[in-house]
């Protein structure tokens, strides 16, 4: 059931004993199509058809493939490029051409590559994924440019006011209910009255933890020590001997995979007095416990999760294109794909302004509903002018007027017997 959240009533889900399957609507609306490729739609809904078919559609990814994220990066980009595999073997008449880019978790590497991908030509980018990536990314590169940029997994609350000229978008839910979840979890399934926090000292690690602890202390909770640490350090007992000094009942950890790997190790190695651990999205990684040589079932956490339309069309295509099962933030790339070659295709152009005036045309009521399943016949649609609403892998993939999605999922996972089992999901509307 999609409901609003109450901050004092967490209710969850039905349980999901397994691991989660993790990570509409052109503004043509009159059909009165010329044929020209000129698409001359507007945000209103009313446009003309656009007969583009034949040219290229140009699409930048820009993940982490090295770096703190990067065993995360590569899994999201294949959600994306999932999408244009599919369209290929469908044999639509359009040339997707996808530009790749690595910014190896690093904003400056990360605003050379957004340069690259201007220089060109590109107008729409699926990501970045890191938040303190996308912050630096999205204003020195992709809005001054007109460039589209749509996160799949960019939580940080500040991108929902970002002065954005509406080009802005993403996938996945913001942390601001991020931290409200995690805090009720805290509080109600692991019973604890006092917490510590240890998190990345960038724009994700600090927003989150700053979402949790007033969350947890909205409840009655008191928290002890707020502790940061650098990425990929070479050693975390410091930090985590100021954290967990004065005995937390739970300690919740925000950060990546590789620092992760580390910090994990001098826990289990020195400090692991069995206390409860909470983390959320950026260290759901299946193979952290063997990284780390713990079994780390002490470790529960939240994670936006993929539940949508099409989530178990994208669920099986993705399993069968990689051999392996899609984890965190991968629905919600492949969402973001999609929404935006439907866009291009709704503008006629390869201009990011243009894309950017069609995406909640192809991706919110009204139209035919269509998802992952549907994606070449949702092209012939946009193509003729026709309406749609595209729902997707990861939600229903409806975005505000900030860019930032209207309803969408949460699990609560465990890592148990070496992998990562989901316990509980929990549906939300934003308010």
């Amino acid at each position: 059931m999609v409901r609003d959240i109450d901050r004092r009533t967490f209710v969850t889900g039905a349980a999901a004993i397994g691991a989660a399957g993790l990570a509409g609507c052109t503004g043509n609306g009159n059909g009165n199509g010329n044929g020209n490729g000129d698409g001359n739609g507007d945000d209103s809904g009313n446009g003309n058809g656009n007969g583009g078919a034949g040219r290229e559609v140009s699409l930048g990814v820009l993940m982490p493939i090295t770096g703190d994220l990067g065993s995360l990066g590569g899994t999201i980009r294949d959600g994306a490029l999932l999408v244009r595999d599919q369209l290929e073997d469908a044999g639509v008449d359009y040339d997707i051409n996808i530009v790749e880019g690595d910014t190896q978790t690093d904003p400056t590497a990360g605003v050379s590559e957004a340069n690259s991908m201007v220089n060109a030509g590109v107008p729409a980018v699926v990501g970045p994924a890191a938040s303190n990536v996308n912050f630096q990314v999205v204003e020195n590169v992709f809005i001054p440019n007109g460039v589209v940029g749509m996160s799949p997994s960019s939580t940080a609350p500040g991108v929902t006011d970002l002065d954005d000229d509406g080009y802005i978008f993403r996938t996945c839910p913001s942390d601001a209910l991020q931290g409200q979840v995690m805090g009720e979890v805290a509080r109600d399934r692991l019973e604890a009255e006092t917490a510590a926090t240890l998190f990345l000292n960038d724009d994700y690690g600090q927003a989150l933890e700053a979402e949790f602890v007033s969350a947890f202390e909205e409840d009655g909770g008191t928290v002890l020590n707020q502790v940061s640490f650098e990425p990929e350090q070479p050693s975390y007992s410091p930090q985590l001997g100021d954290a967990l000094d004065e005995d937390p009942d739970t300690l919740m950890v925000v950060g990546f995979p590789q620092s992760g790997i580390q910090l994990f190790r001098d826990y289990y190695s020195d400090y692991d007095t069995g206390v409860d651990i909470i983390v959320p999205d950026g260290l759901r990684d299946s193979d952290l416990p063997g990284e780390v040589g713990n079994d780390m079932e002490n470790v529960i956490g939240t994670a936006p999760l993929s539940d949508g339309p099409g989530s178990d069309f994208f669920n099986e295509s993705y399993e069968e294109a990689y051999d392996r099962s899609p984890g965190v933030f991968n629905g919600q790339a492949y969402d973001a794909a999609a929404v935006l070659i439907l866009a291009n295709i709704a503008a006629g152009d390869n201009d990011g302004t243009a894309i950017r005036d069609e995406i909640r045309n192809v991706a919110n009521p009204d139209g035919e509903v269509v998802g992952p399943e549907d994606l070449p016949e949702a092209i012939e649609m946009v193509e003729n002018g026709e309406e749609i609403n595209y729902q997707g892998a990861s939600s229903s993939v409806d975005f505000d007027d900030n860019g930032d999605m209207i309803a969408v999922a949460y699990e609560i996972f465990q890592f148990l017997d070496g992998g990562i089992e989901t316990l509980d999901t929990l549906d939300f509307e934003a308010e």
